[in-house]
């Protein structure tokens, strides 16, 4: 069956054919012999779909496929990726150079592995096209003798060894890119390099739509025993960016494509035992960070995260971030308990940075867990125990603690609760408490080391939420999730039977928590200075 998106006709039996393909009006030969090159010359139109699928022929006996394409055009953008007959073979995004795949090999961003014969596809994404139609040329070779040598060092993701045991607070950036990106020029002992550096404990690799990275964590990770690698994606669309944190899967990220919706992709991700964030939400620039700005609607609870610094203060997230901790707010407002991290976004391991780019640990985030392992690490999220030093490590702490111990990030009590933060390494900043989004009283740190206290009032019913944080120069420059407060459930009360007394022992009671709604949150957050790279740019 050809895909719906297909643009043209296609002749019938064309497998067994040495004549023509017919691609949006242009005749293209296809090829039998190994180094004869097939061309695929055609158009796409603007609009929806958003991704269109080239199909061409692969005789077997290929060993090897190089792939080259040109969106022949400075104005108009497309982006580039690889099917076979079974599905994915990689997505190199807005990258122009040559995508290559062989039995024990593969250019960066693609998956090495058999070359099955039958149909294959390019998979063109209509990224910008600001002059339709959008013109392309793509040149496909075939080869029986591979070019790329084999790379024994790629082996399928194994959950490292805990590389510290016990609980503490554990630094880190969620937001980090390597050359798997089509965008980034890193290298995954780059990026492990400068985050040992920056003192940071780990951090999680979140190559756009592409799990290649993971290939090489076990090699990697040999060489940097003190930083952990956790796995990941940047699930990146033209409505927005996701972070999966701990995703080992790959997600379709086609949405629109047959069956392919943000829905399913958010199930996906759990049924992988990944956890949700939203990358970069407020980032509304245009076509300078093409998709970047969350527009898709999913249920609050959804989410166990929040991207609420996109990297450091100084660099970038001083444009956005007030309006990102606005739309964090905004979610905790419609039921949401996601926690806050925050992700430098680097893709250079903090070389050649342009303006507005941030290195890694630009912002940290701090997560408490029992030890660094990624399963630690994502229970920490889960739990809400995280803290983001939204310039980096060097940031004050600050660490919440209840007088009635919470159960995650949720404390049930009655009548008034005490809530101490612990503020370190801020003496001459401001310190407040935050209550359901609105600031409380500020209050001048004068020690390294000190407290403050706040008495929670608990609700008679519905939740109440506090955060605390540090303010430097007038702007938020550490902050905690929250510690979210609601009353014990009244005890069951048994339905008595009036003829004869006798409970039925049902003690049935109806839940009010919050996170259990079906409220949907569409939050666009526009009027931010232009910043970032373009989207081609490294």
């Amino acid at each position: 069956m050809m895909p719906a998106d297909f643009e043209g006709p296609r002749p019938a039996g064309l497998a067994a054919l040495r004549g023509v393909l017919v691609v949006a009006g242009t005749l293209m030969a296809t090829p039998t012999a190994a180094q004869t090159p097939l061309v695929l010359d055609g158009q796409v139109a603007e609009g929806e779909p958003d991704h269109v699928l080239l199909p061409f022929e692969v005789p077997a006996g290929t060993v090897e496929i190089e792939v080259s394409h040109d969106d022949l055009s400075t104005e108009n953008i497309l982006d580039w990726g690889l099917n076979d007959p079974n599905g994915f073979r990689g997505w190199g995004g807005g990258n122009e150079e040559p995508a290559i795949v062989g039995e024990s090999a593969a250019s960066r961003s693609y998956v090495p592995g058999p070359i099955p014969a039958g149909t294959w596809y390019v998979v063109v994404g209509k990224a910008k096209i600001s002059q339709p139609p959008a013109s392309y040329h793509i040149e496909i070779l075939l080869r029986d003798t591979p070019t790329l040598a084999a790379q024994p060092e790629r082996q399928p993701y194994q959950p490292a060894a805990p590389l510290a045991s016990g609980p503490r607070w554990y630094a880190g950036d969620f937001h980090v890119h390597s050359r798997e990106s089509g965008d980034a020029s890193a290298t995954l002992d780059d990026d492990a390099a400068l985050a040992a550096s920056r003192g940071l404990d780990f951090i999680e690799l979140t190559d756009h739509n592409v799990m290649t990275g993971q290939d090489f964590f076990a090699d990697v990770q040999s060489r940097h025993p003190e930083v952990l690698l956790i796995p990941g994606v940047e699930y990146t669309t033209y409505d927005g960016h996701l972070n999966g944190i701990g995703a080992t899967s790959w997600v379709d990220h086609k949405i629109g494509q047959p069956d392919v919706t943000i829905e399913g992709a958010a199930q996906a991700f759990a049924q992988q035992g990944a956890l949700l964030s939203i990358n970069h939400p407020a980032l509304d620039v245009g076509d300078l960070c093409i998709g970047c700005a969350w527009r898709h609607q999913l249920p609050p609870e959804t989410f166990a995260a929040v991207e609420v610094g996109s990297g450091g203060w100084k660099e970038a997230c001083f444009l956005f971030g007030i309006q990102t901790i606005e739309f964090w707010d905004a979610l905790c407002d419609a039921g949401g308990h996601a926690a806050a991290i925050g992700g430098s976004d680097d893709h250079k391991a903090g070389m050649d940075l342009g303006f507005f780019q941030s290195p890694i640990g630009s912002p940290t985030t701090m997560v408490y867990a029992e030890e660094l392992s990624a399963a630690a690490i994502l229970a920490g999220i889960a739990a809400g125990r995280t803290v983001v030093k939204l310039q980096g490590p060097e940031d004050p702490m600050v660490e919440l603690h209840a007088s009635q111990p919470p159960a995650g990030d949720l404390v049930v009590a009655e009548g008034s609760v005490s809530l101490t933060a612990r503020i370190t390494g801020g003496a001459g900043q401001i310190f407040r408490f935050v209550r359901d989004g609105v600031p409380l009283e500020e209050v001048a740190l004068t020690s390294d080391d000190e407290e403050q206290t706040v008495a929670v009032e608990i609700p008679e019913a519905g939740q109440t939420r506090y955060r605390a944080e540090v303010i430097v120069e007038g702007n938020p420059r550490t902050l905690t999730s929250h510690l979210w407060f609601e009353a014990a459930p009244d005890p069951p009360v048994d339905r008595v039977d009036p003829e004869n007394g006798a409970s039925d022992g049902c003690g049935c009671r109806l839940a009010s928590h919050p996170r259990g709604s079906a409220l949907w949150l569409t939050v666009a957050v526009g009027g931010l200075i232009a910043w970032r790279r373009r989207r081609r740019g490294p």
